[in-house]
């Protein structure tokens, strides 16, 4: 997942912030020239085992999650790893889309059984009910159009059909979340720090040195009632704990072991 967490040391005070901590409240940018800029650090960071988060919790999720649809479709591939794990854990046909040149390129040379097509979320090229199953893993937090996107996800997913949708958690990754270790209260008091939940607000962040991605943060609720609005209705809310993997890589999140950093959200196309 590209948010990570470091520690900051204050006078008495210890903070949790995203990696990099360079925030910056602009457009430009685009979005797509910075993903075609950096997909070899989302694929050298995040595929092919690298990340705990996916290889022991995300791909396991949505492997069960579409089990039994034989039909997926997959927005916001990347390099097509959720697409590939899926194709070999289930046998289904599965279409990985993507709007970024080298993401695809590298989806397709990677190979192992999906095709590839290069589209954004918003104008999907595809006949209405051709999915009996859509996947979205970490995608919609880089999508402004986010009712265009729900509103094709609907349209191309059959009646009955599945939608499973992974979120960084909008409540609890907040811009400006962290862990506080407060050793200036008497008694010393630890707890997770919420940012401005309900201000919708895109921002870019600088996740490693060099490496700028732009996120929208949005409330649960604007989620929620955008699928309502199209006929994607919630039957599942999923907010597992963050894997053993990730907390392993460093002491100071064993901490916030108890927050989750992944929101899954499976509905069903009525």
């Amino acid at each position: 997942m590209p948010v990570r967490f470091a520690t900051a040391s204050g006078e008495g005070v210890n903070v949790q912030v995203r990696e990099g901590a360079t925030v910056a409240l602009v457009d430009d940018p685009t979005n797509a020239d910075l993903w075609e800029s950096h997909a070899d650090w989302w694929q050298r960071e995040f595929t092919d085992g690298v990340d705990p988060e996916y290889t022991e919790q995300i791909l396991p999720l949505v492997v069960e999650w579409t089990a039994g649809f034989d039909r997926v479709l997959e927005v916001g591939t990347g390099e097509g790893q959720v697409a590939r794990a899926v194709h070999a854990a289930n046998g289904a046909t599965v279409i990985g889309v993507d709007p970024t040149v080298n993401q695809i390129v590298e989806a397709a040379r990677r190979g192992s059984g999906p095709l590839y097509v290069r589209s954004g979320a918003e104008a999907l090229s595809f006949p209405d009910a051709s999915f009996d199953a859509v996947v979205c893993c970490l995608v919609f937090e880089h999508i402004d159009d986010v009712d265009g996107a729900l509103a094709e996800v609907a349209r191309v997913l059959r009646p009955g059909g599945r939608f499973v949708f992974c979120l960084n958690h909008p409540l609890l990754q907040t811009p400006g979340s962290g862990w506080i270790d407060d050793q200036i209260l008497d008694p010393p008091e630890q707890y997770w720090r919420i940012g401005p939940y309900l201000t919708e607000q895109a921002v870019v962040e600088q996740v490693e040195k060099g490496v700028f991605i732009r996120f929208v943060h949005r409330p649960l609720s604007r989620y929620v009632n955008a699928m309502a609005d199209v006929g994607l209705v919630l039957e599942r809310m999923l907010e597992p704990a963050p894997p053993p993997g990730f907390l392993a890589r460093a002491p100071e999140y064993l901490e916030a072991a108890t927050i989750p950093r992944l929101l899954t959200l499976v509905a069903s196309r009525v």
